[in-house]
C-alpha cells in the first residue's frame, strides 16, 4: 500500500473540508455541518498520525547519520539506542497507519435497520431475542442514539418472536454492522423446572438505511397488503387495517410494519426497510462475485454460523470470531459492550488490511 500517495489524497480532502467548514452555506445546514465536521475530525487523526510517523523516520535518519560520525564509544552506544527506539516507533506507527488507511465500509456513517428473530429454542429463544433487543437499546441510550421500533411480534411470556427497529445517530451502521449473525445463549430457562441448562439462539441482521435514489424499486414489483394491527386489547384495540405488509415479488423479500397509527405511515416505513434489505442483498451478491474469500466474512450472505455465545452459568460472553471473552453478563446485556465492539472493529480493520495487501500482490 502506497502510504505517501494515500496521504496526499487525504490531505487534499482535508483542505477541502476546512474550506467547507468556513462556508456560510455549510454552517447554516446542521446536518451537512455534522457530516463535514465528523469527516474533518477523522482525517485530522490520520494526518496527525502520519506526521508522527514522519518525525520518527526523521529521528531514525538523524541518529543513523550521527552514529556514522561518532568516535566516542559511550556516545555511539547512546545513538544506537536512540536509533533502535526511533525505528521501533516508526515501525509501530507504520502499522497503525496502514490500518487507518484501509478503506472502511462506505455506508458506515448511516443509520441502521436492525432485525432480531428468535431461532431454535422456543419461548427461551424469544426471551433471549428480547434480551438482545434490550442490549442494543441500552447501547443506544449510552451513546445518545435514537431507537424507533418499526415492527414487533411479542410472546405471552414477554419474549419477542421478531422485532425490527431503526437506530439513528452518527456512525451507527459502522458500529453495529458486525453484530449480524447467530447469537447463542446457554442458561436455565424460566420454563425449566429441573434446572437444566438449555442452548437457544436468535439471529441479528443489520442493514444500512439507504435513500430512495440508491435503490430503484419498481412499484409494479411490490405487493402491498393491509391488515389489522394487533394491539393491547380493550379500548385501545386497532379496529382499522393500519398494518402493512410489502412484498418484493422478484426476490420474495417481505416486510411488515405495524407500529404507526396510519396505514400510510406504515407503508412508507415498510418500503424504507425493504430498500435497505434490497441494497444489502445486492451488495452481498456483488461481494461474492468479487472474491470467494468474502464468504468467510461476517457480512457475507451466510449467517448460519454462530458468532457469539452468552453463557450465563459462567457469566461470560465469547465472540468466536476474535476469541475474546468478557464477563459481567448483566451489565453487558444492559448495553455495556463497548469493549467488545472496539475489539471487533480492530479485528475487522486488520482483516481488511490483509485483503488489501493480498490484492496488491
Amino acid at each position: 500500500m502506497d502510504i505517501t500517495a494515500s496521504m496526499r489524497r487525504l490531505e487534499q480532502e482535508f483542505g477541502e473540508l476546512e474550506r467547507q467548514l468556513a462556508d456560510p452555506e455549510v454552517i447554516a445546514d446542521p446536518e451537512r455541518l455534522r457530516v463535514v465536521g465528523r469527516r474533518h475530525a477523522r482525517l485530522k487523526e490520520i494526518i496527525d498520525l502520519y506526521r508522527e510517523y514522519g518525525q520518527a523516520l526523521a529521528d531514525a535518519a538523524d541518529a543513523e547519520a550521527m552514529l556514522s560520525d561518532a568516535t566516542d564509544e559511550e556516545m555511539a552506544e547512546f545513538l544506537r539506542s536512540e536509533l533502535e527506539k526511533a525505528r521501533s516507533r516508526a515501525e509501530e506507527l507504520h502499522g497503525r497507519l496502514l490500518l487507518e488507511l484501509v478503506p472502511g465500509d462506505p455506508m458506515e456513517d448511516r443509520n441502521a435497520i436492525v432485525e432480531i428473530r428468535a431461532g431454535t429454542g422456543g419461548e427461551e429463544a424469544a426471551l433471549f431475542a428480547r434480551d438482545l433487543f434490550n442490549m442494543y437499546v441500552g447501547l443506544a441510550q449510552r451513546r445518545g442514539w435514537k431507537v424507533n421500533v418499526l415492527d414487533e411480534n411479542p410472546t405471552e411470556l414477554g419474549g419477542i418472536k421478531e422485532v425490527v427497529f431503526q437506530v439513528e445517530g452518527p456512525g451507527v451502521y459502522g458500529v453495529l454492522r458486525l453484530e449480524s449473525g447467530v447469537h447463542r445463549v446457554q442458561r436455565v430457562p424460566i420454563t425449566e423446572s429441573q434446572g437444566r441448562i438449555h442452548t437457544s439462539a436468535a439471529t441479528v441482521a443489520v442493514f444500512p438505511e439507504v435513500e430512495d435514489v440508491e435503490v430503484d424499486v419498481n412499484p409494479s414489483d411490490l405487493r402491498i397488503e393491509a391488515f389489522r394491527a394487533g394491539g393491547p386489547g380493550g379500548q385501545h384495540m386497532q379496529k382499522n387495517e393500519t398494518a402493512v405488509r410489502v412484498t418484493h415479488l422478484p426476490t420474495g423479500i417481505s416486510v411488515t410494519c405495524s407500529d404507526a397509527r396510519s396505514q400510510h405511515q406504515n407503508r412508507e416505513k415498510a418500503i424504507r426497510i425493504l430498500r435497505s434489505r434490497l441494497y444489502e442483498l445486492a451488495r452481498e451478491e456483488q461481494e461474492q462475485r468479487l472474491a470467494q474469500q468474502r464468504r468467510e466474512q461476517v457480512r457475507s450472505g451466510d449467517r448460519s454460523e454462530k458468532i457469539r455465545t452468552y453463557n450465563f452459568p459462567q457469566d461470560r460472553i465469547t465472540d468466536h470470531r476474535i476469541g475474546l471473552s468478557i464477563h459481567s453478563l448483566p451489565s453487558r446485556l444492559a448495553g455495556e459492550i463497548d469493549e467488545l465492539l472496539e475489539a471487533l472493529a480492530r479485528w475487522d480493520r486488520q482483516r481488511r488490511l490483509q485483503e488489501a495487501l493480498a490484492a496488491e500482490e
